[in-house]
């Protein structure tokens, strides 16, 4: 065991250096109230800092991080919280700085959001810079809504919508990112047919599974997996057995009819795996660590 090891180590030390950041510049802050989101209770831990990521510190984060890959092609995601909430100039002084630093590297940027604040002017910057947009999206009308309402307690499946339509008719690149929980679960196949209806055509599909501390520490009541106080999982999460049949379900369908028109992440992974191609995903991979998270104050 100790040379085997010893041997992934060595392979891994001697390729090129590359890790890839997820950059959360608005921080935990959102315009929507997901009952099932970790991170909005995160703001606990920033009360005395500052609510948004300042221009020097995205020109020093744009610029060390193209200079610390040894690769041709660096790829920036962005991600929140909701990340619209920084405005549509942060992320033109990003791209202006990228440019800048890019030194002949080939600079790619993936923004992850809610969907629910785009428009017109979003959009056509979202294709004129090539953005690979993530939408959130849980499924149809009801599913999405069960958890996914606003801050004000509204549905948000409309506005979603509404975002996708922007995206499409200004020909922006898009994906979509659905979480499994107790109430979708029951809802695999409507999901599925639903997210090729939209237009998806690559998929992740990510289980909820979350502790809620009864003696919450620091106020914070969602619990990471090595807290020894008393906890319970929460009524929103998914049971393995249930995510897997979940799963299954998109899996008998998708092998007979989609392979080649639609790509769900987990499948491409495990195919990946089983002939002995690197997975994408960190937590497929033989050893993970290679992806990191920088807050919107550096940390």
């Amino acid at each position: 065991m100790k040379n085997t090891l010893f041997f992934t180590d060595a392979l891994k030390l001697s390729k090129p250096a590359a890790f890839s950041i997820m950059a959360k510049p608005a921080g935990s802050a959102c315009n929507l109230n997901c009952t099932y989101c970790y991170y909005l209770e995160k703001s606990e831990l920033y009360k005395d800092q500052r609510g948004k990521m300042s221009p020097e510190l995205l020109e020093t984060f744009v610029r060390q991080y193209i200079e610390s890959q040894e690769v041709p092609v660096v790829t920036f995601t962005w991600q929140g919280g909701e990340p619209t909430l920084m405005g549509l100039d942060f992320y033109k002084a990003a791209v202006r700085l990228q440019k800048k630093y890019a030194a002949g590297k080939r600079i790619e940027n993936s923004f992850q959001t809610n969907g629910t604040r785009l428009d017109d002017e979003w959009c056509r910057f979202f294709a004129e810079n090539r953005f690979l947009t993530g939408i959130s999206i849980d499924g149809e009308e009801h599913v999405h809504n069960h958890f996914r309402p606003t801050q004000t307690g509204k549905p948000s499946f409309d506005d979603v919508m509404k975002g996708i339509s922007l995206l499409q008719r200004n020909k922006v690149e898009f994906n979509t990112l659905s979480t499994v929980n107790s109430y979708s679960v029951n809802y695999a196949l409507q999901t599925y047919r639903f997210l090729k209806k939209i237009g998806s055509g690559f998929m992740q599909f990510l289980p909820v599974v979350e502790r809620k501390a009864k003696d919450a520490p620091a106020g914070l009541r969602l619990v990471p997996n090595n807290y020894r106080g008393e906890a319970e999982v929460t009524e929103w999460s998914v049971t393995g057995e249930a995510y897997g049949k979940f799963l299954i379900s998109i899996f008998d369908e998708w092998v007979r009819n989609d392979v080649g028109k639609y790509f769900v992440q987990i499948f491409d992974a495990t195919l990946a795996n089983r002939v002995g191609a690197m997975p994408g995903i960190c937590v497929f991979s033989e050893t993970c660590g290679d992806a990191v998270v920088i807050e919107r104050n550096g940390d």
